[in-house]
């Protein structure tokens, strides 16, 4: 199983920065998300290449900061439940509903990513498909 490195003052919402990953919870307080890393695998029909997939809790209201996809990242979300709000790239502002789902291209910029909703909480699954020597899957923009 490979580590995963995170930046923590963002994703704690695709996941907890500079920090490495395993399949425990994180934490970033300042963000109130919960990010766990809930299966990742190299893949093997596919050589260099690796899927992981990452579970978000976000509490109501909260916010992942600014951040940008390793530049190998091919990105699946899919809202497992409550409502997230999402920006990627130069695209509209959209918000995504319990069973949306969206791919965002490698390098995308997340200018926003957060819970919809100041009252109650929502839950994202992304799964990337990276280069498996990509070990920083998101990082604060600058």
């Amino acid at each position: 199983m490979m580590n995963i490195q995170i930046n923590r003052s963002l994703v704690a919402a695709l996941c907890s920065a500079t920090m490495l990953l395993a399949v425990s919870p994180a934490w970033t307080h300042e963000n109130d998300e919960r990010v766990i890393v809930n299966f990742e695998q190299a893949i093997p029909n596919i050589p260099g290449k690796s899927l992981i997939a990452v579970e978000v809790e976000y509490a109501p209201g909260a916010a992942s900061v600014p951040h940008f996809h390793a530049k190998s990242a091919f990105i699946y979300a899919y809202v497992v439940s409550g409502a997230i709000e999402s920006k990627v790239n130069d695209e509209k502002v959209r918000i995504y509903r319990a069973g949306d789902s969206w791919s965002e291209p490698p390098g995308a910029s997340h200018s926003i990513s957060r819970n919809a909703s100041k009252t109650d909480s929502a839950k994202l699954l992304a799964v990337f498909v990276v280069d498996s020597t990509d070990k920083v899957l998101t990082a604060a923009s600058h």
